[in-house]
């Protein structure tokens, strides 16, 4: 038997504030739309290597901290698919 009567209902979520209809919670940066030059695509898909330190890829990612923005960069080798640098 419940020491809780039936019609008490307890919740511990609460409620998230609903965003304007349309409105992006991230603000678009990218402008494709412009006549500059575009990097090739040198490698095509192709992501296996035969030696190693033939083929480095990198990428940038970042988050927010309560001391501001936090920036990580990594370099891989995509032979041994180390991380050669950070």
């Amino acid at each position: 038997m419940s020491a809780q009567p039936s019609n008490l209902k307890l919740s511990c979520r609460k409620s998230k504030p609903q965003r304007e209809a349309g409105k992006r919670r991230f603000k678009v940066t990218t402008d494709s739309n412009h006549d500059l030059p575009i990097s090739p695509n040198l490698l095509n898909g192709e992501f296996t290597v035969a030696a190693p330190d033939k083929v480095w890829v990198g990428n940038i990612t970042y988050t927010a901290t309560a001391e501001g923005w936090l920036f990580l960069a990594v370099v891989m080798d995509l032979f041994s698919r180390q991380m050669v640098g950070w």
